[in-house]
């Protein structure tokens, strides 16, 4: 007995061939595709902008997170030094990217004080903080005052009663006017009645060369830059802006402590472009995540004197959005320069 199922006339099978032709390729549209057919970021390098020279806190933090990031996506997270206008032009350039995860900002706390710089000396503004996204902070540390170690200033009070008497002969480095080296002395200087000549660099790299080479005489700045030239006996610290003693540097005192209420804190974040996709957003918090818990990330700027101060998105965005406010406050009383 045949078993088979008896076939269509093949005039039938020839009329009825284009509408099958039809529906199989309708069908195939309408389905959604394989998941190991769609693409997952990344699939391709990272550039990761660190918006001041080699050689500063940003530098510090961004090079050891891009390398544990590297090994958590499967792609090279690359790091490219955009120096200039205070770290403005680097931050710039991740604001204005395009929105797809593969061009990251390592900012820091500069990133909230100059959209109000701009706005202070009445020119276009670089960007605006709301073409940022917060994805992660790393560290937050109070900046440190340095002098060399061949000055003539043991303590803050000698230091400052110097300027006194000499308004404008001391000068200080900075990173750029209104970053985050600028802003602190500024600070100091309106709560001691002081006047002291700022001198920009790019970058707090080049500040500190330019402090070591006697350019200048005097800097603030986070303690991962100085805290081993202090160790090392070639700088001096004469105050920090924080609360308390600092681990890394605990026979320094810091302002409050010795009578002058101001505070500053350094910190640094990884931002991505705004719009950048969520199902992104969440890869990139998830990777920064594991990134901050990474031994050797921990290990490499604990070295360099700071400790891990990580913060989730949501907690971060709120950080920023606060730090902001009291930046532009500062700013405003700073005025132009």
């Amino acid at each position: 007995m045949n078993s088979r199922a008896p076939s269509l006339p093949r005039r039938l099978r020839d009329r009825l061939a284009p509408v099958c032709a039809f529906l199989a390729a309708w069908l195939c549209a309408a389905l959604p595709l394989p998941a190991v057919a769609q693409d997952v970021y990344p699939t391709r390098p990272v550039t990761l902008i660190v918006p001041f020279p080699p050689g500063g806190v940003a530098d510090t933090v961004g090079r050891p997170v891009a390398e544990a990031m590297s090994r958590l996506l499967g792609q090279p997270v690359l790091v490219e030094n955009k120096a200039g206008a205070g770290g403005g032009v680097g931050m710039a350039q991740v604001a204005r990217a395009r929105p797809d995860g593969y061009t990251l900002l390592m900012a820091l706390s500069s990133v909230t004080i100059i959209p109000e710089a701009d706005k202070v000396l009445e020119r276009v503004p670089m960007y605006q903080l709301q073409q940022l996204v917060p994805i992660a902070r790393f560290t937050a540390d109070p900046t440190v005052l340095v002098v060399r170690a061949d000055s003539p200033w043991k303590t803050l009070a000698e230091f400052l009663a110097d300027a006194r008497v000499r308004p404008g002969a001391i000068t200080f480095g900075s990173s750029g006017t209104y970053g985050t080296m600028h802003v602190p002395i500024e600070m100091l200087k309106q709560a001691s009645a002081t006047f002291m000549l700022h001198v920009p660099y790019t970058g707090a790299g080049p500040a500190v060369v330019g402090l070591l080479g006697g350019q200048v005489e005097a800097l603030a700045t986070g303690p991962s830059t100085i805290v081993q030239l202090v160790r090392a006996g070639r700088l001096r610290a004469l105050a920090h802006w924080g609360e308390g003693r600092l681990a890394a540097l605990p026979e320094v005192p810091s302002l409050k402590e010795l009578g002058y209420s101001v505070g500053f804190t350094q910190w640094a974040g990884l931002f991505a472009p705004a719009g950048t996709p969520e199902p992104v957003v969440a890869r990139l918090r998830e990777v920064a995540r594991r990134a901050a818990e990474d031994e050797r990330v921990v290990r490499t700027i604990a070295t360099a004197g700071t400790p891990m101060q990580y913060l989730d998105a949501p907690e971060f965005a709120r950080f920023v959005q606060a730090d902001a406010a009291v930046m532009a406050a500062v700013v405003r009383r700073i005025g132009k320069q």
